[in-house]
């Protein structure tokens, strides 16, 4: 939803969402204390209700210490997680769907990376110590009115992503608000260069050295997620708010992202943040093996991102079906996707991911048409599949006699040596 698409004010109420007829959340809120004012919805479910997105959590905070929520929990018939106990979370299972129970906290101490916190009743001080104004709204789950100290709906209904209070500090008290301001904005705002909560995020930059890289590939991920985060991976690479942690990424693979946006939509392939990371990237592979290995992606996300930014040499000849038996389907979709293979007419060829053909002989075919044991088998039979593959994959008949052919060629191969 882009900020033109806003109304000009939202309601001081909680509409209804999907999300409030969930099996167990009243009961829960009940259980918490929500009649009595001790208990609100908060954060991002609030802000997607109000603006008639889907939300995919549901976070309650409250006044009661974290030992005394997963009583009640208890007692409601729920089962307490302590997933961050030592920060006031609680996660209630509420028939096999989650919702996590938070105390209300105060900042103690923070190094940006990490807070200390201590849990308190006051729900002002609760609200203060969040990153944005559209996600410091809270809601009685009871009435559902809308508690808002710092112009939350104002900002949200104008599509305007702002700090709560000083931008600096609050970049202070957690380096990564940087990142995530640049994911907000895209999704739900409109980029002002000239805002004071740009201008912060760009002179804080270099503090994202201090993160670890997970954190920051999740934040980059999830904004090259979004249906079009262009916009602002161009003012980020512009402004070298990427500079210190990522500087592979240029101008270039910016319209190289652009490009690949446009693909996507064209032809309804929905948005994938692995192959966006890979269009930000250079197309070559040590490149790709670097960035993926400092942002500690999964083994499977790195061969991925090396598969996307560097093709077989062969890449062309045998058409779509060819290039996905090289690389697999997803491979192939990636590269054509990023205009580094074939064309995008390509994409309606590709077979599905584990129906690729299979080539019908093997070494020991190989040495029952004569060919003597040892390297030379791997070798012909390496030939024998590129062959096969520029070829279209002909069936077993063709393939048999393609075989004994490049047999005859090694055994004279070998005579000569």
């Amino acid at each position: 939803m882009s900020a033109p698409d806003r109304p000009m004010a939202l309601p001081s109420h909680l509409p209804d969402a999907e999300w409030r007829r969930k099996p167990g959340l009243s009961l829960l809120a009940e259980a918490l204390g929500a009649a009595a004012g001790e208990a609100r919805f908060v954060g991002g479910a609030v802000r997607d209700a109000l603006l008639g997105i889907a939300a995919k959590d549901v976070d309650i905070a409250t006044i009661h210490s974290p030992r005394e929520v997963i009583e009640r929990v208890t007692r409601a018939g729920f089962k307490p997680v302590p997933t961050g106990i030592d920060h006031g979370t609680i996660t209630a299972v509420l028939h096999g769907w989650p919702v996590e129970v938070t105390t209300l906290r105060r900042d103690v101490s923070t190094d940006g990376r990490r807070a200390t916190v201590a849990f308190g009743t006051d729900w002002r001080e609760d609200a203060a110590r969040r990153d944005f104004t559209m996600n410091a709204l809270y809601a009685d789950p009871t009435s559902g009115a809308i508690t808002d100290w710092f112009g939350g709906l104002e900002d949200l209904a104008a599509g305007r992503v702002r700090f709560i209070g000083d931008p600096a500090q609050r970049i202070a008290e957690d380096h990564l608000r940087i990142l995530r301001y640049f994911r907000f904005v895209a999704r739900f705002g409109a980029l002002d260069p000239a805002s004071a909560d740009h201008a912060a995020c760009v002179a804080h930059a270099p503090s994202l050295m201090a993160l670890s890289r997970e954190r920051i590939a999740d934040e980059m991920l999830r904004l090259l997620a979004l249906p079009d985060p262009v916009p602002v991976l161009r003012a980020m690479v512009e402004d070298e708010v990427l500079a210190a942690v990522l500087p592979e990424i240029n101008a270039t693979g910016a319209d190289a992202l652009a490009s690949l946006v446009t693909r996507e939509k064209a032809a309804g392939i929905p948005p994938d943040a692995l192959r966006r990371l890979a269009a930000l990237l250079p197309d070559d592979a040590p490149v790709a093996r670097q960035v993926a290995a400092r942002l500690r992606l999964s083994n499977k996300a790195r061969r991925r991102l090396t598969v996307a930014t560097t093709g077989p040499a062969d890449e062309e000849k045998g058409g779509p079906v060819a290039l996905a038996y090289r690389i697999g389907t997803e491979g192939a979709r990636d590269r054509i996707l990023l205009g580094r293979a074939l064309t995008m007419d390509a994409l309606t060829d590709l077979p599905v991911e584990g129906a690729l053909p299979v080539l019908p002989l093997s070494g020991g075919d190989l040495i029952a048409m004569g060919l003597p044991a040892g390297p030379v088998v791997a070798r012909t039979l390496q030939r024998l599949e590129r062959e096969w593959t520029e070829a279209g994959f002909p069936p077993p008949d063709q393939t048999r006699s393609l075989a004994l052919r490049l047999v005859e060629e090694s055994l004279r191969e070998a005579q000569k040596s």
